[in-house]
């Protein structure tokens, strides 16, 4: 929800506010975490994570979009899958060697009050972007029309944008499945170790981060839209190698082929919105992006589980397979509109 109406607030207030508030929000929350003693303070808490989650979100991914090459976007989700690696080993170590996981999230929130002291310290350069952009924006074309915003209603009326939701709802699908299942499949169909499965799941999530690294170089040769195009190829190239029968040796390279696939699409799409659907409107639109991403985030991991009650994990790869062919159909379809629509 923070996601899909934090466009208005950025409209308002501007980035650099909505993103202070965004830290001063998960800040709050994961100092919360930290001197929960109840399962019930911790979900009173995760509300606050999750505002602000979205806000710092839909805020830093239009910035940048607006602001900054593709190659910027694909590092800027590198850096998420840095922290995402790294979150997991700090609270492992307060666990294993202090025994607290609460000082695992106080120190977390720590990291996240020294990101409002940076942010405070560079509000100038902040402000300045954000001017050049508008005055950009004021200086091509009518002003009176670029100066318009739009709410959510009108902008699921622009050529294109369903599609668009679509998309991202089928990526996210795609990504969480294979990192919240695809363990599950490797120990229930292919008899794989615990360990080693645990191990393969972390190999994807690291074909992502170092997929994204990557990626920021190859944008220097190829647009946005060549990129989701041979993402999507890698992790057909993936979803195939942990069908067919190659043994348990290629197991490990498949998922990591699809983690490798997936590095440059969400950032890629997200880069290419404000081109797509005009930069006076990005903001609105990337919020709508980010809220169906985290439906299908939220969504689609448990009604597979439920899914595999009926059918087994062997439905794994047939699934996200079906997702990905879905997912390449509405990205060729939402190109082919917007396209027609910018000669029109």
């Amino acid at each position: 929800m923070s996601a899909v109406f934090s466009g208005k607030i950025i409209k308002r207030f501007g980035t650099v506010k909505v993103v202070v508030l965004g830290f001063l929000l998960t800040t709050l929350a994961l100092t919360g975490f930290s001197f929960s003693s109840s399962f019930l303070t911790l979900c009173l808490f995760a509300v606050p994570l999750g505002i602000g989650g979205g806000a710092i979100d839909v805020s830093l991914n239009n910035y940048v979009a607006l602001h900054y090459k593709a190659r910027h976007m694909s590092w800027l989700h590198c850096f998420w899958g840095v922290g995402a690696s790294l979150g997991p080993l700090v609270m492992s170590a307060f666990l294993l060697h202090r025994n607290s996981w609460n000082e695992g999230y106080r120190t977390i929130g720590l990291v996240h009050f020294s990101i409002i002291v940076l942010l405070l310290l560079s509000l100038s350069l902040w402000k300045r972007s954000e001017t050049v952009s508008t005055g950009e924006l004021n200086s091509s074309g009518d002003d009176s029309e670029k100066n318009k915003s739009i709410g959510i209603k009108k902008a699921f009326s622009i050529v294109g944008v369903k599609e668009a939701l679509l998309v991202f709802f089928c990526y996210c699908t795609i990504e969480m499945l294979t990192g919240l299942w695809g363990a599950s499949y490797l120990v229930e169909v292919k008899g794989i170790a615990k360990e080693t499965a645990a191990a393969a799941i972390s190999l994807y999530f690291f074909g992502i981060t170092f997929g994204r690294f990557l990626s920021g170089f190859a944008t220097m040769k190829l647009n946005n839209r060549q990129m989701v195009r041979i993402g999507q190829i890698i992790i057909g190239c993936g979803i195939i190698t942990l069908v067919m029968p190659f043994g348990n040796a290629v197991l490990l390279p498949g998922l990591f082929m699809i983690g490798l696939g997936c590095a440059p699409i969400f950032p890629s799409l997200l880069h290419e919105t404000p081109k797509n659907f005009g930069k006076e409107y990005s903001h609105v639109i990337i919020g709508l992006q980010m809220g169906c991403a985290y439906i299908g985030t939220s969504i689609m991991p448990p009604i597979f589980g439920w899914l595999t009650s009926f059918a087994s994990f062997k439905i794994f790869p047939v699934f996200i397979g079906i997702v990905l062919i879905v997912k390449i159909v509405l990205v060729e379809i939402m190109n082919r509109k917007v396209d027609r629509g910018m000669r029109v």
